[in-house]
């Protein structure tokens, strides 16, 4: 797919020559992601298969994210903090559902049933139960509170950023230090001569950083022509953060996800989906609200609209259920990607006019 490299240049050209043409410019970035994150996935899987399934798939989370990170800053500089929380909720619900499900079904229409360290993928959904309860609890004050809530609400969501990033680095230290056994996956190739690693650390670096970047030129270009683009077609905002953004945003995640569970390395799979999500939720979320405090028209809350709150804990449900027993197949895959659909289209046709 490198011939796709092609829409980079032109995706650029169009937002210069005519930045009217928004669907058009919408139709060149997104396509012009594709390739660039084909690259990043082939750099992860190089780098895995040197430094182990856990390292790999946490590379590819932060190499993934950083696109995420730098949209929802633009959107932040401009005020947006309704897209930011729902770019923050459609990042963590796309990973364990789309991304997941469609590795899971990739790989089910390949191998029979696939295997993956309980251990490790229970402890990845035990965070993302902690990152739910931390997004749930300021939602809860603020409809607790009433209308004196926001000053009590901006503190009590600096604390709790502090925290969550907080245990996000005890988490990297269980991970990667003292339980790095448990991520590290058991996928042997068949021969080891012929499936060694032909790139050196060093470039496989360089590609990340390389692709990263310009995934990341690619979504700022995006999230400029995403919305007038939608007002054409009558989407919500909400279903713009929450679907549309993070489909597009989490194209690496898609590419290295599917490619490795094609080939039976559901740990390094599961890895990627899981840690894109805890990071997104550990990570990504408190950060933009301690630097809201810094620019911005006014600081960041992670009181989440109830919609949104839902989504959350009906995503982090069904993940724990079908990632618990250490197996995969393509039904599993189809489910999650069934109530990835379902809530779409929920949010599909929910009135414009409906706040939350």
């Amino acid at each position: 797919m490198n011939w796709l490299l092609l829409f980079v240049p032109v995706a650029v050209v169009l937002e210069l020559v005519v930045p009217e043409r928004h669907v058009l410019i919408l139709a060149a970035s997104s396509i012009g992601i594709v390739p660039l994150a084909g690259w990043l996935g082939q750099a992860t899987e190089q780098l895995a298969e040197r430094l182990g399934e856990g390292v790999g798939g946490l590379l590819n989370a932060t190499f993934g994210n950083a696109a995420e990170l730098i949209i929802a800053l633009a959107a932040l500089r401009a005020g947006l903090h309704d897209v930011v929380k729902a770019s923050i909720v459609g990042s963590i619900v796309g990973n364990v559902l789309l991304v997941l499900g469609a590795a899971m079904l990739a790989g089910g229409t390949r191998h029979r049933e696939q295997h993956f360290n309980p251990a490790g993928a229970r402890a990845q959904a035990t965070m993302l139960t902690l990152a739910a309860i931390a997004l749930v609890l300021p939602a809860a004050f603020q409809a607790g509170a009433g209308t004196g809530a926001q000053e009590g609400l901006g503190k009590l969501s600096i604390s709790i950023s502090v925290v969550l990033l907080l245990v996000y680095l005890l988490y990297l230290a269980f991970t990667l230090v003292t339980h790095s056994a448990l991520f590290s996956g058991t996928y042997v190739p068949e021969d080891a001569a012929e499936h060694a690693p032909v790139w050196s650390v060093r470039r496989a670096v360089v590609v990340l950083a390389i692709a990263t970047f310009g995934i990341a030129w690619m979504s700022e270009i995006l999230v400029g022509a995403i919305e007038p683009a939608a007002q054409e077609f009558g989407l919500t905002k909400v279903f713009i953060g929450v679907f549309v953004v993070a489909i597009v945003g989490n194209a690496a995640e898609h590419t290295t996800a599917i490619s490795v569970a094609l080939k039976d390395r559901m740990d390094l799979s599961l890895s990627i989906a899981f840690g894109s999500s805890v990071q997104v939720a550990l990570f990504v979320a408190p950060v933009l609200v301690l630097c809201s405090l810094f620019f911005g028209p006014q600081p960041l809350d992670l009181a989440l609209p109830p919609g949104l709150v839902l989504i959350v804990l009906l995503s982090v449900l069904i993940t724990g259920q079908v990632a618990g027993d250490g197996r995969s197949d393509w039904l599993k895959g189809v489910q999650l990607l069934a109530v990835y659909l379902v809530l779409g289209l929920t949010f599909f046709f929910m009135p414009s006019t409906t706040t939350h």
